[in-house]
């Protein structure tokens, strides 16, 4: 069009009075006309490997991992341990190019934010979050799965399944963590450590606050409609859902608990976090400990 010849000038129209009627950007036309040419490439040297070498040493990373969804930045992470050092940028653009991103959930709009600060704890065992998902077994149909998750390390201390949602199966992932973290079970032993929960009939019951309680620990419910304040639980259920419950199928519900604790382990000795500097969740917890004993 910008090359025909106005009848009334006797010249071409040209390409800017073009774009400008049709509302065009020129910039859009000539990408249209030689897409490849437009193609931007990031200057300067492109690293130890070329980007198709680097795709394929990204696929072998994801393919190695015991865990589905995890993002560019721990990719990156993973590629360093093997002594591929590269930028962030370099592995976000190849991932997205080979479709190798994991997808996201749109949410819903938010109104005013009710939690403005981090939820996460500088030391362990100063805070831990607690909540219910639910899992399916063919045999004895759907279970409760009730976690606990400490907010600093973002270790699972404590994970149960059962058939019954009740209050005192609730319990069972905190004294597990107690009796862990703590050493033994009894009042006061775990003084100064708070709980993040919902609040859910089982979290609120005289049972479970009187339990609590009596180990010393005080209660700290989210906001009501906020389940960003429950976050580190949260993100631990859906790491749980995507690498275990979603993929995998159980029998009877001692078959899904034998498969839960397994997964407990596996995720404190190897998923890894970025705020530690991609250090795993027993790394974290072991460093804490053994700065602690060193004498002032």
């Amino acid at each position: 069009m910008s090359r025909v010849v106005s009848a009334g000038t006797g010249r071409r129209y040209g390409l800017a009075r073009v774009c400008h009627i049709w509302g065009v950007a020129r910039s859009s036309v000539y990408y249209r006309r030689h897409p490849k040419a437009m193609v931007r490439q990031r200057p300067g040297p492109l690293g130890p490997c070329s980007d198709e070498e680097l795709a394929r040493r990204i696929e072998r990373v994801l393919t190695g991992s015991p865990f589905h969804g995890e993002g560019y930045r721990k990719v990156w992470a993973k590629l360093r341990f093997e002594g591929v050092r590269t930028s962030k940028r370099r592995v976000l653009r190849l991932m997205r190019d080979k479709g190798l991103l994991a997808a996201q959930r749109v949410g819903r709009p938010h109104g005013p934010r009710a939690h403005d600060r981090k939820i996460v704890s500088q030391q362990v065992d100063e805070m831990w979050g607690t909540d219910m998902t639910s899992g399916w077994t063919t045999q004895e149909g759907q279970a409760a799965i009730f976690v606990a998750v400490d907010h600093c390390s973002a270790e699972c201390v404590g994970i149960h399944v059962a058939k019954n949602a009740t209050r005192f199966e609730a319990l069972e992932p905190i004294r597990q963590g107690v009796r862990t973290c703590f050493g033994s079970f009894a009042r006061k032993v775990a003084d100064g450590l708070k709980l993040r929960h919902d609040h859910g009939s089982q979290y609120m019951s005289d049972a479970f606050q009187d339990e609590i309680r009596f180990l010393g620990i005080e209660s700290s419910p989210a906001f009501v409609r906020e389940p960003e304040g429950n976050g580190c639980a949260e993100r631990f259920i859906r790491v749980l859902k995507e690498n275990l419950l979603w993929i995998k199928s159980f029998k009877t519900i001692e078959e899904l608990r034998q498969a839960l604790h397994q997964f407990k382990e596996i995720y404190n000795s190897r998923w890894i976090i970025e705020r530690h500097g991609y250090k795993t969740p027993n790394q974290v917890r072991m460093e804490q400990t053994m700065l602690a004993t060193v004498p002032g």
